[in-house]
């Protein structure tokens, strides 16, 4: 057996305060890590900056490595944990950013960083795409990064799989709207590929957007090891209505028809929090044996893939 920990996280980063969020990551690692021994903990997309940030992308970018990367690496060594986590990165060029995801190790040090390729909306004016999908070996299993909108192409989690990865870190910025879709997704590229997969999805509203959470970690065959606990819906209070007298009753008659009152609206709360869950790495290798989703593939058919449209 190789059984792991693995812990996934969700919560609301303060939009332009990379300072403030990554003294609630830290917060976080402590907190999970000091209640049990967890190999790996997963942040959202953007974890460090928000996500509508538009041209203020800029001025909170970092350096790979930088200062956020050296926090969190201090918080892994310091709780002998890998932590994977979604930033703003800038290369030599400071015009040129990425949204990125970074895991550092056990040591202090940065294991590797992913830019995501598949960038979506208003993505595509603020970062320039990446154009690899690495996989990065670690004492923990081998582990792919996604980010966000990557989980709806499922050549991403396939070519990571056919890479070696055993588990897929994806750490997102989903929509309430989308949540539907999600929910799919995440179970599909587990099922198809025999993977493990740890999906971080951030919740809470930046300027227009809300976030829809229900991180959670899956097993090669669906299974749901450990999910954020859904969100929780509360009626807004209703005035009180005054009593008719007989008299009202007589006027009203007199009177066209009012409308009738709308219903209460529902308040959607989605908490912030953690799901942990113990894997058993060997069950990727038990599971495409049994099933062949690896070794039953014909690529010499699927020409069509990797032509543009």
């Amino acid at each position: 057996m190789r059984e792991v920990t693995i812990a996934t996280v969700q919560f609301q980063p303060k939009l332009g305060e990379p300072e403030d969020n990554l003294v609630k990551m830290s917060e976080f690692v402590s907190k999970i890590a000091s209640q049990q021994k967890v190999d790996l903990i997963v942040f959202p997309e953007l974890a460090t900056s928000g996500y509508e940030l538009g041209v203020r992308f800029t001025e909170v970018a970092q350096r790979v490595p930088g200062p956020a990367i050296n926090l969190m690496a201090q918080r892994a060594a310091e709780y002998g944990v890998y932590i994977a986590f979604g930033l703003v990165t800038k290369e030599k060029v400071e015009s040129v950013i990425y949204n990125s995801a970074v895991l550092v190790g056990p040591d202090g040090e940065l294991v590797g960083t992913y830019n995501k390729v598949h960038l979506r909306g208003e993505e595509r004016m603020a970062f320039r795409e990446g154009f690899r999908f690495p996989v990065f070996e670690t004492e923990a299993g081998n582990i792919g990064l996604m980010l966000g909108w990557d989980l709806a192409f499922p050549e991403v989690s396939r070519s990571l799989a056919l890479e070696g990865a055993d588990i897929l870190c994806v750490m997102a910025n989903w929509e309430t709207t989308y949540m539907e879709e999600y929910r799919t997704y995440v179970r599909a590229r587990a099922y198809e590929n025999a993977v493990f997969l740890a999906a971080s999805n951030r919740v809470g509203e930046d300027v227009t957007l809300s976030f829809g959470g229900e991180s959670i970690i899956i097993g090669p065959r669906g299974k749901i090891h450990a999910t954020v606990s859904a969100a929780e819906k509360k009626e807004k209070p209703t005035e009180a209505k005054a009593e008719k007298s007989d008299d009202a009753d007589k006027d009203k008659a007199d009177k066209p028809a009012e409308k009738p009152e709308k219903k209460a609206e529902e308040k959607v709360t989605i908490p912030e929090g953690y799901a942990v869950a113990r894997i058993d790495l060997d069950d990727v290798r038990k599971n495409r044996e049994q099933f062949q989703m690896i070794q039953e593939r014909q690529p010499t058919a699927y020409r069509s893939i990797v032509k543009r449209y």
